[in-house]
């Protein structure tokens, strides 16, 4: 099993491949009991996160990642996609400057893709 930082670049990577914008991996391990990495990125229309949302799913289940629960499909506005150890949040992006979810992480280890 590769670790979970490995696992969060390749996350990143499989969202580059279809586009996703201002991917942002943050180390939240030792500030959260939730996860050890998030990864944050955004589309400019619903149909691209739900594609970046299935890229993901799609790469991660290749290579043996089980994924444990999958929120905001159906919108496809906000995309939670839980491995466990990673979380992956897709947003849209007019939801993404609305939540401003990296201002609650803004402690958190930022690692470039």
């Amino acid at each position: 099993m590769k670790s979970s930082s490995s696992m969060a670049y390749f996350v990143g990577l499989a969202a580059s491949e279809k586009k996703a914008k201002d991917i942002r991996i943050l180390n939240v391990g030792d500030i959260s009991p939730i996860a050890d990495y998030f990864i944050i990125c955004s589309g400019n229309s619903t149909v691209q996160v739900r594609a970046i949302a299935d890229e993901i799913e799609e790469k991660m289940a290749e290579k043996g990642y089980e994924l444990n629960h999958k929120e905001g499909y159906q919108t496809g506005r906000w995309i939670l996609l839980d491995y466990g150890s990673i979380i992956v949040h897709i947003f849209h992006n007019e939801d993404r400057e609305f939540y401003g979810i990296e201002r609650l992480w803004a402690d958190a280890e930022k690692i470039s893709l």
